[in-house]
């Protein structure tokens, strides 16, 4: 019989293994009394069950609202439950009912963290998962090796459409590999969907009749369900490379449904994790969101960056690309997105401590925010990660590249 395992951290001032044992109960075949129908026979088929009870330090953090018990002798443990992939069936909907569900609610626990799910490969055959990858999204952007070095447009909203078709231009010309909208912009009435598309995919056709490459233009078309098709197929059918979605936005169910219709690949923004995630005592961890979003399709996913300007620590953002990194299921290969405050400062250090060139490194107030313009900020953050994969000091990069010293002096030194 098939199974999904759930890995999770709590806190509770019951005994480790009773507390363990409700949430068994309370997600699979059991309530909080006995019932006439739970015979032995259900239970042994639906029933989920409790592998394993390791026990950690406790944190010396308050319980949760409601939590039961005298928190005097709190104790802490990473619990793993199994639960029958009969009671769902292969269905991330489904699965998420079971394996979260009333867990974050019960008062048997003061925190609770689902932190990893081991799936069954009954969900390969469900969920075909990215269909680009790295490769894919190389071999659009016109680049053999990596990183994919991109932007976001900056004012994330408020621009005119030739006021984005001149920043398009500028970045495009400066040899950037890629441009996404910011997750702010949508299908505003100040400047809709199918007007972006049609001016963004203008500039672009017109650098690359330049150039000879075209930046892959990531395109916001979060929206209700039965527009993301409608949307994209608008991009699409404007020689549009690439779609982006919000994950938590539009749910795993409505980036299944674009997945399912995609030609493009499909950028998968994380706008709304914190709410899931920055609490270390309740919620989802990245490691199930990842695994997620690469199962549901997303071709790529955000992982922060280092020295960002958001809550997590660079260890976490280094477990984080690590993680989308790991093969799953055999494979569902994803490109991590590191984002969030990101310079030229930081080329060397992120290469070193990531070890990899299958990044897509996005900057944008790194770039935009360049004293010499958003072109200049290109080449400085080109510079930067040239003389990092050379093994080259920044410093000594910068006195051949004057955007690089400029933006050196501007976001820092070398870091």
């Amino acid at each position: 019989m098939s199974v999904v395992t759930a890995d999770y951290e709590i806190e509770t001032a019951l005994p480790p293994e009773r507390a363990a044992a409700v949430m068994a109960s309370e997600q699979s075949s059991g309530t909080f009394v006995s019932v006439a129908r739970e015979t032995d026979e259900l239970k042994r088929r639906f029933a989920a069950r409790v592998t394993n009870i390791t026990e950690l330090p406790a944190s010396g953090r308050p319980p949760l609202p409601g939590a039961s018990g005298d928190w005097t002798d709190v104790r802490r443990a990473r619990v793993s439950i199994e639960f029958p992939l009969d009671n769902f069936g292969p269905s991330v909907p489904n699965l998420l009912a079971a394996v979260a569900g009333n867990l974050f609610e019960i008062r048997e626990v003061g925190a609770l963290r689902l932190v990893d799910l081991d799936l069954p490969e009954e969900f390969a055959a469900a969920y075909p998962g990215p269909q680009f990858g790295w490769d894919g999204t190389a071999r659009l952007t016109g680049r053999t090796s990596g990183p994919l070095l991109g932007t976001i447009v900056k004012p994330s909203i408020g621009l005119d459409a030739d006021q984005l078709a001149d920043l398009v231009t500028e970045l495009a010309d400066a040899g950037i590999d890629f441009i996404k909208d910011d997750e702010l912009q949508g299908n505003a009435p100040h400047l809709p969907l199918a007007e972006r598309v049609r001016v963004v995919t203008g500039a672009l056709q017109a650098a690359a009749d330049r150039n000879g490459r075209m930046p892959m233009y990531a395109f916001n078309i979060t929206d209700d369900i039965d527009r993301l098709g409608p949307n994209h197929d608008l991009v699409a059918a404007a020689g549009g490379r690439c779609v982006m979605v919000c994950v938590n936005t539009v749910g795993l169910a409505g980036l299944q449904y674009l997945r399912a219709r995609s030609e493009l690949p499909i950028h998968g923004h994380r706008t709304m994790f914190g709410a899931y995630s920055r609490s270390p005592q309740l919620g989802i961890d990245f490691q199930v969101f990842q695994k997620l979003s690469r199962l549901l399709g997303s071709d790529h996913v955000h992982t922060n960056g280092l020295s960002n300007k958001f809550y997590e620590t660079d260890e976490q953002v280094l477990a984080s690309i690590a993680a989308v990194q790991t093969p799953f299921l055999g494979g569902y290969g994803a490109v991590p997105v590191l984002s969030s405050g990101q310079t030229a400062a930081l080329a060397t250090r992120t290469y070193q401590q990531v070890a990899s060139q299958r990044l897509l490194v996005l900057a944008g107030g790194g770039i935009h925010g360049h004293p010499s313009g958003s072109a200049s900020g290109v080449r400085a953050m080109r510079a930067a990660w040239e003389a990092a994969l050379e093994g080259v000091e920044l410093a000594e990069r910068a006195e051949q590249v004057p955007e690089l010293a400029e933006a050196l002096d501007t976001f820092g030194p070398p870091r």
